[in-house]
């Protein structure tokens, strides 16, 4: 598991980092600054430790860094290792050749980029004592990961709300963190909950306490809990109800990428128009999930040929070809091929090409490579995202408990209201809407089963990696010392806070990054 140590330095500093760079993880000072609509971060210096993968157990450094982390040139690695900000366990190496075996801690200090985001606040939509429940701005990830760290929601919340150890327990994935209270160690699990991918905004829960994250997990485990998404999507929706129950398959894992399949796993969504607009050809979509697949709605929504307007994937006919995937028309090979191959300015100027809501380019452009390095590290520095990068048109509107004891809903983003000139129709309302109990896979019929403890069978909502299997990749050593520990920081959420780039076996931070990100939720 990938540990993080931070302090952000002035961009001009000409200080060099120690080869360990053990430094507080909350400094005093916010890093942010606002200009041009976007919070932004001055380029600071940033401390990667990890434990040796058993993939890279008899492997040189550089073998390691210059195949496995792509987010930078082989030739950064190579100086990286032989100037010293690479170490392992805590010595500069100095050599390309020098092996990593099992229990050692390999070290990377480097001059972090962050991306800018939208300077939109973090709402709150209600707070309890054990709950937290938040409007999440498009465009912001939920935890640090990638080329993102102080530019997420969790490190936002750290700074705005007096700290993040308050609420430890983030609803979003399974996997081990540790959090330093009140100076002692304390570890606790982030529990898999109402996942949001970077460019989807609307609601989303933190639990306080445990217990509560238990209780949030087992509701929407066993389906007690009603989803309502809005979504633009291209062209005119069919009036009336609209149910897709189509099976859902990652056909590249690594990019992220998934599409109706006969072989993948139950999904199903029901569909309503709420509104259409002859004139520029789109529609307000209501979206009612009944399963939580990663990317059902943008994946069931393309199968009906009706794309999301603005997606930068599924609504992109470089990929899917000019029919964009309707009906699972295309072949997965090639859309893999054509996909992966794609760069940020390639995306760009497809959904430029075929989205004809937006009438000035300078909102579509991605970001791109600026032609300037910078002065300290000579990366590569890019322009400013394009408006398409900070957000699709995907909402998570309301969230509904069946039992009646809760039910939180936002406003409707500006993008969903009725402008002038459209066709507005009946919407659904989600309390009238029957959701069926959850069901286990393949065995259609038979209720889940639950344990006391409230932990449900897996069967949504979740990464499907076991922490065990985590436990097992990371081959930590049988023993920590609580010096190691504190130096390590664990507290990454997955592989992918590693470095700025991920691993070649779970490149999808990196490619995602490449074509737009945000590909990890619906």
């Amino acid at each position: 598991m990938a540990a993080a140590a931070t302090t952000p330095l002035e961009p001009e500093s000409t200080a060099q980092p120690p080869a360990v760079a053990i430094t507080p993880a909350n400094p005093s000072i916010p890093p942010w600054y606002f200009e041009g609509g976007m919070r932004r971060v001055k380029p600071y210096h940033y401390t990667y430790n990890t434990f040796c993968k058993e993939r890279w157990r008899n492997k040189t450094i550089f073998e390691i860094y210059g195949t496995e982390f792509r987010d930078r040139p082989q030739e950064y690695y190579k100086n990286a290792v032989l100037t010293g900000m690479i170490s392992i366990n805590g010595v500069p190496t100095h050599s390309l050749d020098q092996i990593i075996r099992n229990g050692d801690i390999v070290t990377h200090t480097l001059h972090r980029h962050e991306p800018p985001v939208t300077d939109k606040p973090v709402t709150i939509v209600c707070e309890t004592d054990d709950m937290i429940v938040i409007n999440k701005p498009a465009g912001m990830p939920v935890h640090p990961a990638g080329r993102y760290h102080y530019n997420s929601v969790v490190e936002i919340m750290r700074f705005e709300r007096g700290g993040v150890e308050s609420y430890a327990y983030v609803l979003h994935r399974n996997s081990f963190i540790s959090k330093k209270r009140k100076g002692r160690l304390i570890t606790v699990m982030e529990i898999a909950c109402n996942r949001l991918d970077r460019l989807t905004s609307g609601l989303m829960f933190i639990a306080k306490t445990k217990e509560a994250s238990k209780s949030m997990m087992l509701q929407l485990q066993t389906r007690t809990i009603k989803k309502e998404y809005v979504a633009m999507v291209k062209g005119e929706f069919p009036e009336g109800d609209v149910v897709v129950e189509q099976p859902i398959l990652a056909i590249s894992p690594k990019l992220g990428l998934n599409r109706v399949k006969a072989n993948g796993k139950h999904a199903k969504t029901l569909f309503r128009r709420r509104s259409y607009n002859p004139t520029k050809d789109y529609s307000v979509v209501q979206c009612l999930p009944f399963t939580g697949r990663t990317h059902q709605i943008r994946v069931h929504l393309q199968f009906l040929g009706h794309p999301i307007a603005n997606d930068p994937i599924y609504c992109n006919r470089k990929v899917f070809g000019p029919n964009l995937g309707v009906g699972g028309e295309g072949d997965d090979e090639d859309i893999i091929t054509r996909l992966s191959r794609m760069g940020k300015e390639e995306v760009a100027e497809a959904v430029a090409y075929h989205d004809e809501l937006v009438a000035d380019y300078e909102k579509r452009k991605a970001e791109r490579m600026s032609g300037e390095t910078c002065s300290i590290c000579d990366t590569p520095l890019y322009t400013d995202p394009g408006a398409h990068e900070l957000g699709i048109y995907l909402h998570a509107k309301k969230y509904n408990c069946v039992e009646g004891k809760w039910s939180y809903e936002t406003p409707l983003p500006d993008w969903a209201l009725p402008k002038e000139g459209d066709v507005v129709s009946e919407v659904l309302v989600l309390e009238s809407v029957d959701i069926p109990l959850v069901l286990k896979e393949g065995n259609a019929g038979e209720e889940v089963k639950t344990s006391l403890d409230g932990n449900a069978e897996k069967e949504e909502e979740e990464e499907e990696t076991e922490i065990e299997e985590v436990k097992k990749e990371v081959q930590m050593p049988k023993e920590i010392t609580p010096q190691e520990l504190e130096m390590l920081q664990i507290g990454g959420e997955s592989d992918e806070e590693e470095e700025e780039g991920t691993q070649k076996g779970d490149e999808k931070d990196i490619v995602t990054e490449k074509i737009v990100d945000g590909l990890e939720g619906k």
